[in-house]
């Protein structure tokens, strides 16, 4: 018999409803853009901006919520929206906040894309931009100027990781009434907390602390931590900013999706274990660097004589041995080796991929020309060429044997 008209019907108006009381170790995957309302009264008073209610996809869904919610715990903020990606989290930011006539400071070791996107779209827009020294509070300082809104600040810099004096640097902002962001991504809310940087909050986490104004984050990295997910975050404790950031998300569409809520919310439990793993296992391998003689310099905050490493003990370390410090870490091998000699070495690690990005199970490994990402060459960094590693969860062992081969193979000693 074939279906008839009314059986479509029944198929998309069918009456049953799954009984309530189910529960399970993972959140419900919500997928939606319409959001039915039981009558127009009821449409009429419902209200998305509070997380009250549920009016369209793109204002959240059980399962948005949830994750905003966790993620908030995470950081120690009290609002968050979700964006696509890291980046998207940083442009998010800067279009709320930022004006035609306006200034934004970036450190000089900025993540490139927030450069880019200060040198294009930004400036497109009237909106001026300079870089300050990421190690020093006195230039920050001399750079402010009437015109400056926003001050982005990093903790490290994601290529030559220096760790900045980032209380010193929020005390600053806060003295001259210029909001600062800091891009969290490193930190994931572990190694420190950006709401409370003095780590002397209330139980209650409202008043009382040094804070960044807000939290951007490329959940793409750790609490995703599978490399398959892109995802941003931008979190705040102001409910006036955070409105203002809300109604730009609005404004702009963007949105993300249920299956990738639902990636990173099963993730999430883990991400304390996973961070601590990649932690061990880069400082493994940033302790073999450092006795190697084509290493003329670690940059690593939690190894003495890193840029900043004092600045991250002050942070991230407030009783000894406790400091947290991600996967991430880079080295400046000896200039007397060639860029094609590098190439090769890093072409030749067999369990340490060439790819963008980190937080994901794999080890990765890019070769950087740091003279063209900096107006100068910085003075505390020794001459050679910048590698970055991000270590995955393969074993520490098995990862320095394939350095060692590789180098052996590549980088030889005379």
């Amino acid at each position: 018999m074939s279906t008839t008209k009314r059986d479509i019907t029944n198929l998309i108006h069918h009456a049953y409803t799954p009984p309530a009381g189910f529960d399970a170790p993972q959140q419900g995957v919500f997928k939606a853009s319409t959001v039915y309302f039981p009558t127009v009264a009821n449409m009429r008073q419902r209200e998305w901006k509070d997380k009250s209610s549920y009016t369209y996809g793109l204002h959240g869904t059980p399962t948005t919520y949830t994750l905003e919610e966790r993620l908030c715990s995470l950081e120690g903020g009290a609002q968050c929206v979700l964006v696509p990606s890291g980046l998207a989290a940083l442009a998010t930011v800067a279009l709320a906040v930022l004006h035609s006539g306006d200034e934004v400071l970036l450190p000089a070791n900025a993540y490139g894309p927030n450069k880019a996107l200060a040198e294009g779209e930004l400036r497109h827009y009237g909106i001026s931009h300079q870089l300050y020294d990421p190690l020093s509070p006195q230039d920050l300082a001399s750079k402010i100027n009437p015109r400056t809104r926003l001050v982005w600040m990093e903790a490290p810099g994601s290529v030559s990781m220096e760790f900045p004096d980032l209380p010193e640097m929020v005390r600053l902002c806060k003295a001259r009434g210029v909001m600062c962001a800091l891009d969290n991504t490193w930190g994931s809310g572990l190694a420190f907390k950006p709401f409370d940087l003095l780590g002397d909050a209330p139980a209650d986490g409202e008043s009382g602390s040094l804070a960044v104004d807000i939290s951007a984050h490329a959940l793409t990295k750790y609490p995703s931590g599978g490399g398959d997910v892109l995802m941003g975050s931008v979190i705040t404790r102001n409910p006036a900013l955070h409105l203002k950031i809300k109604l730009c998300h609005m404004r702009l569409g963007l949105g993300v999706a249920a299956n990738d809520a639902e990636a990173v919310l099963r993730s999430l439990p883990s991400i304390d274990l996973r961070y601590r793993a990649h932690d061990q296992t880069a400082r493994a391998l940033a302790a073999w660097w450092q006795a190697q003689p084509q290493c003329v310099q670690l940059l690593h905050p939690a190894f003495a004589g890193s840029p900043g490493h004092s600045h991250w003990q002050a942070l991230c370390e407030r009783t000894p041995g406790s400091g947290l410090a991600a996967g991430l870490f880079s080295v400046m091998i000896d200039a007397r080796y060639s860029q094609a000699q590098v190439d090769a070495f890093c072409d030749n690690l067999k369990f340490f991929r060439i790819g963008y990005s980190w937080g994901g199970p794999v080890s990765l490994v890019v070769p950087y020309d740091l003279a063209s990402m900096r107006h100068s060459w910085p003075s505390h960094l020794k001459q050679g060429t910048l590698v970055r590693f991000s270590s995955g969860l393969e074993s520490a062992h098995d990862l320095i044997h394939d350095l060692n081969q590789s180098a052996q193979a590549h980088l030889p000693v005379a």
